[in-house]
């Protein structure tokens, strides 16, 4: 029976410390975008966590069809491409990986085993109001977490904490966990922005606090989020909770949609995509499914 305290995103603000944050748990959703690869444990975890920051950072998102995406990248690692991303509560990924490098890293490679010198972009796309806004910084740290870190102190100058857990028992689904705690501004004209201050002490308490997370709390799929933001923050005055949000599987590729871009090409181009019996595969990186169309049947359209 799958636990009720998975696939979901919960909000919460602490306004007295002017902090606000997410709390992320994943199983079957997890599972089911896995399942579509036949990934190695070193990249299941890593696409697990990437999986997790998406919905951390996505489930902030306000307005409907609003988008998130990660990309980590570099030229000359195990790993040349990570993508996930966030729309609607609908999370996707994929990894592109040398399997024959990643062998020489062994069973837990460090985040710079797998990516060198690579970048983490993070991408949030506004549907609404059309605004579009990225940004871009080394790969850093031990772990994709302390990379975001790594992106608010420098492209956004918020002071913000990132855990990220998972666990794979024998015999058991995956199940992957985050927190996202962020100071923020003040707001208030006139008024020193508290975002500028790493060492104000409103922040330091809830980062104490926060620090205190044990993995295992995190991962525990008989333990509800709200049990964990009351065993962090149950003596403070208020922590506003919203409503959770559920998580799903949303790859978005679909064969009507994958027929009208092909379908746009010149005849001519798309006899060149097709092979010898006539037919155009498009492949899903996501999904990994094949979408074969007939080039005979662009004609009668």
């Amino acid at each position: 029976m799958t636990s009720p305290h998975l696939d979901h995103a919960l909000g919460f603000t602490i306004p007295s410390r002017h902090a606000r944050g997410r709390l992320v748990r994943l199983g079957p959703v997890l599972d089911q975008v896995l399942a579509a690869h036949a990934y190695p444990p070193a990249i299941e975890r890593l696409l697990a966590s990437a999986l997790v920051l998406a919905a951390l950072l996505g489930s902030t998102l306000k307005q409907a069809n609003g988008q998130l995406t990660l990309q980590a990248q570099t030229e000359n690692g195990v790993v040349s491409l990570l993508v996930a991303d966030y729309k609607d509560g609908a999370l996707r990924g994929y990894v592109k990986f040398d399997a024959d490098r990643l062998a020489e890293q062994g069973a837990d490679p460090t985040l710079f085993g797998l990516f060198g010198k690579g970048y983490l972009a993070i991408t949030f796309d506004q549907a609404v109001s059309g605004e579009r806004y990225q940004g871009i910084v080394p790969l850093e740290g031990q772990s994709l977490a302390q990379a975001a870190e790594h992106y608010f102190f420098q492209s956004e100058q918020i002071p913000s904490i990132i855990q990220i857990d998972t666990r794979h028992d024998a015999g058991a689904g995956c199940i992957a966990a985050g927190l996202l705690l962020q100071h923020l501004p003040e707001g208030e004209v006139g008024r020193e922005r508290l975002h500028v201050r790493h060492d104000h002490p409103e922040w330091e308490h809830v980062q104490a606090l926060a620090q205190t997370l044990k993995a295992e709390e995190l991962t525990d799929d008989a333990l509800p989020l709200t049990d964990i933001l009351w065993r962090l923050f149950h003596e403070e005055d208020e922590v506003r909770v919203s409503e959770a949000a559920p998580l799903a599987k949303g790859c978005r590729c679909d064969l009507g949609h994958i027929r009208d871009v092909i379908g746009r090409f010149p005849a001519s181009e798309r006899a060149e995509m097709a092979d010898e019996k006539g037919i155009i595969g498009v492949d899903c990186a996501f999904c990994s499914r094949l979408f074969p169309l007939a080039l005979d049947s662009f004609a009668a359209h």
